[in-house]
């Protein structure tokens, strides 16, 4: 055995542990099992931290110089790296994307801008000690099974740290490389993009909206990226385009009572009320939801396909840069020409600048072969999302490659409690056979006739999935218990939002102060709000309406016992 160092953020100099192949290549069963971690994302530091949790030895190896991964803003794209722009913002509310055990700062806003939310990993990984376990400026070069694997499972892994190559035996491997590294850029889906004369690049490059100064620009791609370039760059460009080909649907973070949209939407109670339902009757519900607060069919919005769910939009001010003239919504781009665009149904040449492709990405794992995971149509076989189906030892496992209606972040710790366990043996996945056919399954994207219906394989249920994964690990709340024992929390796990903190109450990996951050979660979402104190004065009507309701209450009681 033999130790390397490697750089770190902090200049300290970290073993590496890289061990050679005949001293480590024999295990014995009380070691502690080593896991490779390949990525120092939000899904990478869950991972370590996991697996210390349950007594393993990780070992992560981040190809950059720091942490976080797509929340680390840099001026520059770094290859392999997922790449943002300067005013990102998160899409999910603080204490709906915090890591289960550990809340964001109360002072934080309740969207966090990207730079605060790296602090906030570097707070998450200095609490649990992970900085110890990681390898900074160390490239995964392969993953590959190692000759005995059909009986150790075990994997060898080869990685390139300033300069020299060095492989290491472990036992598992976790993966954790997300799918915003891999721009899709479908040029041949554009005639006469090759004779543009402008600028065109993917919305990965872009970092700063200075570039559209006093241009007329195109933004083709109605995600959430390229809806706020688009916003971002109407408050510059001369013209802004943007170009939808099934359109979508918009949605403020600011929702019933300035409250945070996914604390009002992500609920058990309405989870459950909505899979209830018949798909058609929520498709009704959604779309009257989402045009309570514009009408989207009136802005050229409205999605074509409203019997599969896209995910929505998130962005505050794109209704009001329609209304104003400074963003143009456009049908697909039929033609491109040297200085100008056609769009379908329109004959009308319109002059541009910059083409901006929000487009999306692909993803790949590069230093795996297609025996391990093989990713066809933008999906890959994995068991649960996580562990290639038909590995003969599962001891493979990805982490974060799903795209839930709700926050990666704790979805991705719950997938790493969940996956560990499986790692360590604690629990046994089913036959090949039969994990193979749920992934089939899976695949075809059947609708069920209830609830939501999605329209990509990679998105699922946010709460169905997390709650699959906790009852795996016996660490699902318990409601009915809960209403014996604790009403007041079992009432706010139901009806309140289903924050990250009811996944760390109970299990494997419990929190003790996951039934104060649950009983507190609104006081912490106020506190980013009321800056400002201003004393309220009580309400006659609401006085008044509190003692009829409670004189008809005793009325009613009367009545039924008479």
């Amino acid at each position: 055995m033999y130790i390397q160092f490697c750089a770190t953020s902090s200049s300290v100099k970290l073993p590496c542990l890289m061990a050679n192949v005949q001293e480590d290549s024999i295990f014995e069963d009380n070691m502690a099992k080593r896991v490779a971690i390949v990525g120092a994302g939000a899904t990478g530091l869950a991972s370590i931290k996991c697996c210390l949790e349950e007594g393993l030895k990780p070992t992560c190896f981040e190809r950059s110089d720091d942490l976080g991964g797509l929340w680390r803003f840099t001026e520059h794209v770094e290859e392999g790296r997922a790449s943002l722009y300067k005013s990102v913002v998160s899409n999910s509310c603080k204490e709906m994307s915090c890591y289960p055990d550990f809340p964001f700062p109360e002072d934080y806003p309740n969207y966090v801008p990207n730079s605060q939310f790296l602090d906030y990993l570097k707070m998450y990984a200095n609490r649990f000690n992970l900085l110890e376990c990681i390898q900074f400026k160390t490239k995964v070069c392969s993953v590959r099974k190692r000759p005995d694997f059909t009986a150790t499972g075990q994997w060898e892994v080869v990685t390139l740290c300033e300069g020299k190559q060095e492989s290491a035996i472990f036992d598992a491997v976790m993966v954790c490389t997300g799918f915003f590294t891999n721009p899709n850029l479908p040029l041949d889906s554009f005639p006469g993009i090759n004779n543009f004369k402008g600028q065109y690049f993917h919305s990965r490059e872009y970092k700063h909206p200075d570039i559209f100064r006093d241009k007329s620009v195109l933004v083709i791609g109605m995600g959430n990226s390229g809806t706020d370039i688009a916003v971002e760059a109407s408050h510059l460009a001369k013209k802004v385009f943007l170009s939808t080909t099934g359109g979508a649907w918009v949605i403020s973070r600011v929702f019933d009572s300035g409250y945070p949209w996914d604390m009002v939407f992500m609920t058990r109670f309405q989870n459950t009320f909505r899979n209830s339902l018949p798909t058609p009757i929520v498709n009704w519900l959604i779309a009257k939801r989402m045009n309570s607060w514009f009408n989207h069919a009136n802005y050229g919005l409205i999605p074509e396909d409203r019997v599969q769910l896209r995910e929505p939009v998130l962005n505050d001010e794109l209704p009001g840069r329609i209304i104003t003239g400074k963003v143009l919504i456009k049908p697909r781009v039929k033609e491109v020409k040297e200085n100008s665009v056609v769009f379908s149904n329109t004959p009308k040449e319109e002059p541009i600048d910059i083409i901006v492709f929000a487009t999306g990405y692909t993803f790949a794992f590069p230093f795996l072969d297609e025996t391990v995971v093989k990713v066809e149509d933008g999906q890959a076989s994995l068991y649960k999302y996580i562990f290639p189906a038909h590995l003969p030892k599962p001891t493979l496992a990805v982490i974060g490659l799903i795209k839930p209606l709700g926050s990666l972040l704790p979805t991705g710790d719950t997938q790493a409690r969940w996956a560990v366990r499986v790692l360590k043996g604690v629990i046994k996945l089913p036959p090949s056979s039969i994990m193979i056919e749920e992934v089939n399954e899976r695949k075809k994207n059947k609708p069920s006739g209830f609830g939501l219906y999605y329209c990509k394989a990679l998105e699922t249920d946010y709460i169905t999935y997390i709650d699959e994964l906790l009852t795996a690990i016996n660490a699902k709340p318990n409601l009915f218990s809960l209403l014996l024992t604790d009403p007041r929390l079992a009432l706010a796990i139901f009806f309140g939002p289903c924050t990250p903190y009811q996944f760390r109450l109970t299990g494997p990996g419990k929190w003790e102060g996951a039934r104060n951050a649950i009983m507190t979660q609104w006081d912490r979402t106020f506190k980013a709000t009321k800056t400002r104190i201003v004393q309220e004065s009580p309400s006659l009507f609401a006085s008044l309406l509190k003692v009829f309701s409670f004189l008809a209450l005793l009325v009613a009681i009367f009545l039924i016992f008479l």
